[in-house]
């Protein structure tokens, strides 16, 4: 009878461990740093779901504010602005935040971000969830070296200094 019984427990957890894999996952997540007052995170967000996913903004104690940001070319100069709509994931696709397009852009650092460093976030993707991530700092990372994404190249006409960390996610 105990057989029987880790074998129904067994088959109950399944579609638990299913939904492991279903919703927003975060990848290679990294944060750069130029200088002491601001910083980057960077990283790959793949849409799990069913339903497309906006990640509407993004919170963290490493910095006073935290804002979306991209990069627009604007006669011939390449501008930072932030993205109020935020970033959309469109259901079963990869949005790349890299360096000279998207990214996660820190203001006001509490303490300047040195290789080795962990930036934690909280990525609000609205209805779609939470997810609270660890960057590294790797000051040193180029851009760029993400998997398969909907991102930019990378550039450095305006570096903000960023840099990659491994994420950790949590499904919803």
């Amino acid at each position: 009878m105990t057989k029987l019984a880790f074998f129904a427990g067994a088959i109950a957890l399944v579609p638990f461990a299913a939904l492991a894999h279903d919703g927003m996952h975060v990848n290679d997540a990294y944060a750069r740093s130029a200088n002491p007052m601001t910083g980057a995170v960077f990283m790959e967000l793949e849409n799990h779901r069913e339903v497309d996913c906006t990640l509407v903004s993004a919170a963290s104690d490493a910095a006073e504010r935290v804002e979306l940001h991209t990069h627009l070319h604007e006669d011939g100069v390449m501008k930072m602005v932030e993205v109020e709509e935020g970033f959309l994931i469109p259901a079963g696709e990869t949005r790349l935040l890299d360096r000279g397009g998207d990214h996660v852009m820190l203001l006001g650092l509490t303490q300047p971000l040195a290789d080795g460093d962990i930036v934690r976030l909280s990525l609000d993707f609205g209805e779609c969830g939470t997810e609270e991530i660890e960057a590294v700092v790797d000051n040193q990372r180029m851009g760029g070296g993400h998997g398969q994404g909907h991102g930019h190249g990378d550039s450095e006409a305006h570096d903000h200094g960023h840099s990659h960390a491994e994420g950790e996610h949590k499904s919803h």
